[in-house]
């Protein structure tokens, strides 16, 4: 098996946050289309006809999908909203992840989301109020790479990855 590739230190500079967020938010446009295919493969193979009745079967299922989805995609070095971008995620090395280290990175890249929901379920609370907390917390997370000594989500932090901007090729 060939080595990964490395790249140099010198471009091994962080985006900026707006772009990391910006990549963010296409990324989760994008993964509407996987959600779809992903609960419509569900749906059919379960045989589900009302969908509350699969409701946890089916949010596991689509968990395992989008660990697929990033840590492939991840260990290629980018995916389509990163390569939109120009956002690349490698080791602290600059070499491109292995797939344990980019299915650490998709399980810890949870801390996004999962502080927020341990709030809200004891509480049951309700969409809008469910909508500011997840946010808040979001931006509250994004910020904190402010104070990371490379400008890094603190999930790459504890995991060893990195986010670097990559320049596009010119034909």
């Amino acid at each position: 098996m060939p080595a990964s590739p490395t790249i140099h230190s010198e471009s091994l500079q962080a985006p900026s946050l707006r772009r990391r967020l910006a990549c963010l938010l296409y990324e989760g446009m994008l993964m509407f289309g996987v959600v779809f295919v992903a609960s419509y493969l569900f749906g059919t193979l379960s045989q589900t006809r009302h969908a509350p009745d699969n409701r946890n079967a089916l949010q596991a299922f689509l968990f395992v999908v989008f660990g697929i989805y990033f840590t492939w995609f991840w260990s290629k070095g980018q995916t389509l909203a990163m390569k939109t971008w120009h956002i690349r995620v490698v080791d602290r090395h600059g070499a491109t992840l292995t797939q344990s280290r980019a299915l650490a990175r998709y399980l810890l890249s949870w801390l996004w989301f999962l502080p927020p929901l341990a709030v809200i379920g004891p509480f049951h609370l309700s969409g809008p109020e469910s909508a500011v907390i997840v946010s808040g917390w979001m931006a509250v997370w994004a910020v904190l790479s402010r104070f990371h000594p490379l400008r890094q989500y603190w999930h790459d932090a504890l995991v060893g990855t990195r986010l670097i901007s990559t320049q596009p090729v010119k034909p």
